[in-house]
């Protein structure tokens, strides 16, 4: 339940929302119109793909989609569990994901395309990790549901039902992390291209070390819990 989250949970979701409209603006601009936070699109390309019999795109487009998949099933693996748990492997998995944005920065600036492949297993890893991280209630990498779900609780606080405002303001934080990565993302990439990326890749390690020194502090503090 949303009420019962700490209220950490904003600062987290802004930052990692802020992360996915980063990659996602400079992976609009850069890597040929296509977004790579989350998979819509990439569908959406794939069916035109098998449309048009576009062989080398069909492939490219079930590779971005596959890495996604990847990123995902990782970020399951080091955390194995979707309950949120504080002390559970979030600096690994975030490590990791700065590590994959690095490689695909760095891919992409040489050139190779398959810089796509690892930042969409980045995005991968982060939608399935935040989801793992509050049970499901916060996706960082995509607003659709975001959207939708605040158009449910307008309808029902319009028909006099009684909303969660504790859900509201969380869904409206996430959009608005969103949105601002996306205007600092397509900013940065008209003056630095694909160097753009080193921003989300050093605030994702920087998100991790603040996990990890927060962990360490609790347990020193609190011996034995």
């Amino acid at each position: 339940m949303i009420n019962k989250l700490p209220k950490w949970v904003e600062v987290g979701g802004f930052l990692l929302a802020f992360n996915a409209g980063f990659i996602n603006a400079v992976g609009l601009l850069g890597f040929k119109h296509q977004a790579v936070s989350h998979l819509t699109g990439t569908s959406t390309f794939l069916s035109l793909a098998i449309t048009n019999s576009n062989f080398p795109e069909i492939t490219h487009l079930l590779l971005v989609m596959v890495s996604f998949i990847l990123g995902a099933a990782y970020s399951g693996l080091v955390i194995g569990n979707t309950a949120l748990k504080l002390g559970r492997h979030y600096s690994a998995a975030l490590l990791t994901e700065s590590a994959l944005l690095f490689i695909a920065m760095y891919m992409l600036n040489h050139g190779s395309l398959t810089g796509h492949f690892f930042a969409s297993a980045a995005c991968g890893l982060q939608n399935a990790m935040t989801s793992a991280y509050s049970g499901a209630v916060v996706r960082t990498t995509h607003v659709s549901g975001l959207f939708t779900d605040l158009g449910a609780a307008l309808g029902l606080r319009l028909r006099g039902h009684k909303t969660d405002s504790r859900k509201i303001v969380l869904y409206s934080i996430l959009i608005s992390g969103f949105v601002v990565g996306g205007i600092a993302g397509s900013w940065l990439f008209a003056k630095l291209i694909f160097t753009a990326i080193l921003v989300p890749c050093m605030l994702t390690a920087v998100i991790a070390i603040g996990y990890w020194v927060f962990l360490h502090h609790r347990e020193v503090d609190n011996p034995g819990n």
